[in-house]
């Protein structure tokens, strides 16, 4: 099992920029002897096939599945892979980017593994590794997603600030064939729905677990066919890894009982999209920062303020597709402004009080598609720069949010969170410029793509018309 202390060697490791270093000359026993390399990287007993995957642009796991005789290799040297895992769509197309494509001949980088493999138990005999990328001169990848987030953790930890995320993502289980679900009706949190759902997600809560996921809870979410999960809180680069292990395997899982999972933003105009919630908590010295008495407080309210500035120019990095924005309409549970209030889901940032360790900010914008890495790395710069600038958030919003006209505008389409986005110097210094421009060479692309297709809706409305 995937530990927490694993999960932390992890992030150390990254932190460090540490790669493998020369010399480990791990030794496989056959038999019953865990196999072990000189890294304490011990295989599951009876291993025989490691899978190596990271998160590539769109935090869709990727990777490559390596005979066991191949690991004390991949300890010592790494995994080359095509660079291009950090520059193509979520459909595999590839495009000229700034760092890799056409001129430079699409190059490889290399993969090492961060932690002891874990065996997957719907997959006996196969175990998976997480896995850190570098360039084939040990350098940083300036277009791996990780990147920004470690650069704000980094820096939170010069400020120190350890950054805690809780994440809460909602699904869709469907019919492969229909695509679409095969129960009906609403039934959130429904406890007859559950118990229906139990024999897939039962096994699922479990077996995550197992790969060192904590589900503290499931449930039916407010359309048929659609789940709800909440992965327990932790360190914000652990938190992240988690959620792009979680999509992947969930999706996995799923396959095995005969069902498709999709964290698609807006799978159906008339039905609940797919939602991801980030509760963000920042603690030094075993204390909570953003609470005093049960509350939130002056630093809390910085933070608050620092994350509602940059919401609207930060939005393309939880909304990346024009579906995504299909999302944000109104009484949706999905904001359309930076609204904040206490206890309020209609709001864009919840504020949810408690005990000290309870108080937190919920950031409700993002879609469940969206790259963790990246929209960590906004919202964890925004806190950051609200207390280095002692930043104030407007008024709180006590009522409906989608009828607060004063709250500050967020982007309601692809077309204008690129717009904000491409005018904002602060979030180009916070993805790095190259990620910067691949992330947005994406969007505009899907725009393109968008606008080049004659939908169903003109054929249905005028071919017979006109």
């Amino acid at each position: 099992m995937i530990t927490t202390e694993m999960f932390d060697n992890m992030s150390d490791a990254v932190k460090h920029q540490d790669h493998i270093p020369a010399g480990c000359h791990g030794v496989i026993s056959k038999g019953s002897v865990a196999i072990v390399t000189d890294l304490n990287f011990p295989l599951p007993e009876g291993t025989h096939t490691v899978i190596l995957g990271l998160g590539d642009l769109n935090g869709l796991m990727r990777g490559k599945r390596i005979p066991v005789e191949q690991w004390p290799r991949i300890c010592e040297s790494g995994n080359a892979l095509a660079m291009s895992l950090f520059a193509m769509d979520m459909t595999c197309d590839v495009w000229e980017t700034p760092v890799v494509g056409f001129a430079n001949g699409f190059p490889d980088c290399h993969l090492f593994p961060l932690h002891a493999p874990v065996a997957m138990p719907w997959e006996p005999g196969v175990a998976f590794c997480f896995a850190r990328a570098e360039s084939m001169d040990h350098a940083p990848l300036s277009i791996d997603p990780r990147q920004p987030l470690l650069r704000q953790v980094e820096r939170a930890a010069e400020m120190g600030i350890d950054v805690q995320v809780g994440t809460e993502l909602e699904f869709y289980l469907l019919d492969p064939q229909t695509g679409l679900p095969r129960d009906t009706g609403n039934e959130c949190y429904g406890l007859t729905r559950a118990a229906a759902l139990e024999p897939v997600l039962g096994p699922m809560r479990r077996h995550l677990a197992d790969m060192g996921i904590p589900i503290e809870q499931s449930n039916p979410e407010y359309a048929a066919g659609q789940v709800e999960v909440n992965i327990r809180y932790d360190s914000a680069m652990i938190a992240a890894d988690r959620v792009v292990m979680f999509r992947s395997l969930v999706k996995q899982l799923a396959a095995q009982h005969g069902l498709n999972a999709t964290f698609m933003a807006k799978p159906f105009l008339s039905e609940s999209g797919n939602g991801f919630h980030f509760h963000y908590s920042l603690w030094s010295k075993g204390r909570n920062m953003l609470a005093s008495g049960g509350k939130l407080n002056k630093t809390g309210r910085h933070v608050l303020g620092g994350m509602q500035r940059r919401m609207a120019e930060a939005s393309i990095c939880g909304a990346a597709t024009v579906n995504a924005y299909r999302r944000r309409q109104p009484l949706s549970f999905c904001p359309v402004n930076a609204s904040w209030g206490f206890d309020n889901r209609t709001v864009a940032l919840r504020i949810v009080e408690g005990s000290d360790s309870a108080v937190r900010i919920e950031k409700r914008d993002a879609g469940a598609d969206c790259n963790p890495y990246l929209m960590m790395a906004a919202d964890i710069a925004a806190a950051l720069d609200g207390i280095a600038g002692k930043a104030e958030p407007t008024a709180a919003t006590a009522g409906n949010a989608y009828e607060d006209h004063g709250a500050p505008p967020l982007p309601l389409d692809l077309a204008s969170a690129i717009s904000l986005a491409r005018g904002s110097g602060w979030l180009c210094d916070v993805l790095g410029g190259a990620q910067y421009e691949i992330w947005l060479q994406q969007a505009e692309r899907e725009l393109d793509f968008f606008w080049q297709q004659v939908t169903p809706f003109e054929t249905d409305r005028y071919l017979t018309t006109f």
